[in-house]
């Protein structure tokens, strides 16, 4: 029952943070950008968007997109509280992605994991950090106390965008990880200390 509290809890304090959205905003070029929730007519345009993204750069995208019928039944069945995708659109195109992971629990419990991708067509105009930056907000309200983000070494836009957000580096390994055609990429861990609401900080424990 006392998980069960915790989990009522952190999903009302989630509901009342994504509240906000959908938001309007402009990249740095003055593009016009919206950035909301994903929901289950994104399904589509969201495995399309995936596609786009160099497969390098989903080493550590955890939804395993080329199984079609996998990619179907998560996107139908998401939970936000253990996995929240935010997305931004142009139009109705994504041109960003940001995923926010929480653990139910365990001694990592109050860590939680960031992913982010940007579409090719969009690189450098500051998609992953407006993405950043909204995931961070979230994290904090919902009694998050840290982020980690894993990413390969080429990822140089996304690293820099998490040092913009404060992220510093965890740890960098040399060729420590392989591609699907057995390519060897640098293995990178960046981590950023949340600074909790008072009032949330019981969340997760």
């Amino acid at each position: 029952m006392k998980k069960n509290n915790k989990s009522d809890a952190t999903g009302t304090i989630l509901e009342y943070a994504l509240e906000k959205y959908p938001v309007s905003l402009k990249l740095r070029d003055g593009t016009p950008v919206v950035i909301r929730p994903f929901c289950r007519r994104d399904e589509n345009r969201l495995h399309k968007f995936l596609l786009a993204v160099p497969e390098e750069e989903r080493l550590f995208i955890k939804k395993r997109i080329f199984e079609r019928a996998n990619f179907h039944e998560w996107c139908r069945h998401a939970d936000f509280l253990e996995n929240l995708p935010l997305l931004m659109l142009h139009g109705e195109k994504i041109i960003g992605e940001a995923t926010l992971r929480q653990r139910p629990g365990g001694w990592k419990r109050h860590i939680g994991v960031l992913t982010m991708l940007t579409h090719p067509d969009f690189r450098g105009r500051d998609v992953s950090r407006m993405l950043i930056a909204e995931q961070v907000e979230i994290a904090g309200a919902v009694g998050l106390r840290k982020l980690e983000s894993e990413l390969n070494g080429e990822r140089k836009i996304a690293i820099r965008s998490l040092e913009d957000a404060g992220f510093h580096l965890l740890m960098r390994r040399t060729d420590y990880v392989l591609d699907m055609n057995a390519v060897p990429h640098d293995y990178v861990l960046m981590g950023l200390d949340l600074r909790v609401e008072e009032e949330y900080a019981g969340v997760g424990e």
